[in-house]
């Protein structure tokens, strides 16, 4: 299944120049470059790694050169371009989307020496190449908490793109920590099976606000689920997603989950500067900042936004884990007992349900 979907025509983002040469200490100046799978106006997903990338001039300045390339279709389309990008000079290439994983991994065996980063993936099947992910599944407990208790119809939403794991997790944890402040809050989810289609975005929330669903959560790219919400004068509220979306604050979007891509990206240039790099697998979340809360905004009341921060200070501080059992899954049957933590392989892998969320995972 691919992470982010075909988009339209591709907008070149690339440079001409070579990066700088390598040596004992490191290298001397580095070519950094992204392949993005939608608009960096997306205000979403591809936005927040845009900015990033930008933030690796900011910190670096000369010794960084960054090139890039938007609406990069997944499949042959991507691997052409991570090939041209190879032979623009590049020194590390970040693929950010699920689906560039096999083309990434593809291309990093025809060109040893550039390093390769992808995101959300999980195959390294060359010493070149790299994997990042965030734990975005601690910020949708946090929206799980503050949608059971603001809901007034006990219906809450998640606009859902494709079945992966990702998304299964942010479900799952939406749900279990609406459902432990709001026993009688029941969950529907609408596919659509995509990551950046603004007008298909519209639909499923309208579809989730037909239902009577008045909190809607979106793992989706652009902010037409806000856009949605805010018809409805204040009946229906909502979440950023990937970027803050304060353009509808302090409601509809009554917080969020800002992916922080930037320490990352510039962690790993700063290594190859430095002659430090190495071949990782890195999941990092709210402890580490590359998942950030934004504002909870006063349209949350006092003590439902303390309750909230202090959720947010808990998972920081590694005293609280999401998925914290007892839970079972959807079939009644245990999956974690008293206590127990969810193990990150179980998590990465997850294509179920908990108990309690209605309807099927799509196939």
């Amino acid at each position: 299944m691919n992470r982010r979907t075909l988009l339209a025509t591709a907008a070149l983002g690339l440079g001409l120049a070579f990066g700088g040469g390598a040596s004992a200490q490191g290298m001397d100046k580095v070519k950094a470059c992204f392949i993005y799978v939608g608009p960096i106006g997306d205000l979403g997903w591809t936005y927040q790694h845009h900015q990033g990338a930008l933030e690796l001039v900011e910190t670096y300045g000369d010794k960084v050169e960054i090139a890039y390339q938007e609406n990069v279709p997944e499949g042959a389309d991507s691997e052409r371009v991570l090939t041209q990008m190879a032979l623009s000079g590049c020194n590390i290439i970040f693929t950010t989307s699920f689906g560039y994983m096999d083309p990434t991994n593809t291309v990093a065996a025809k060109f040893p020496d550039i390093k390769f980063e992808h995101a959300t993936g999980y195959k390294r099947d060359h010493a070149n190449v790299s994997t990042y992910n965030a734990r975005f599944y601690e910020g949708r407990a946090i929206q799980g908490h503050i949608a059971g208790k603001m809901t007034k119809t006990n219906k809450i939403g998640y606009i859902g793109s494709f079945p992966i794991p990702e998304v299964v997790m942010g479900i799952n944890s939406y749900y279990l920590h609406a459902k432990k402040v709001n026993p009688d809050v029941e969950l529907s989810v609408v596919w659509a099976f995509t990551w950046f289609d603004p007008a298909k975005e519209a639909d499923s929330a309208k579809a989730l606000i037909d239902q009577g669903v008045d909190v809607i959560a979106s793992h989706t790219d652009s902010t037409a689920p806000l856009a949605e919400a805010a018809k409805t004068n204040g009946a229906v509220i909502g979440f950023g997603q990937a970027s803050d979306m304060a353009d509808y604050k302090p409601s509809p979007r009554v917080s969020s989950i800002i992916d922080n891509w930037a320490p990352y990206y510039v962690k790993r240039v700063g290594e190859l500067l430095d002659g430090t790099y190495e071949q990782v697998d890195s999941w990092a979340g709210i402890p580490e900042g590359e998942v950030e809360i934004g504002e909870i905004t006063d349209a949350i009341p006092a003590e439902l936004k303390a309750e909230a921060e202090a959720m947010r200070d808990a998972i920081a501080a590694g005293t609280y884990h999401p998925f914290t059992g007892p839970i079972n899954k959807q079939d009644g049957s245990e999956w974690l007992a008293e206590g127990a933590v969810a193990p990150d392989g179980e998590l990465l892998g997850m294509n179920f349900y908990i108990e309690g969320i209605t309807g099927a995972i799509p196939q």
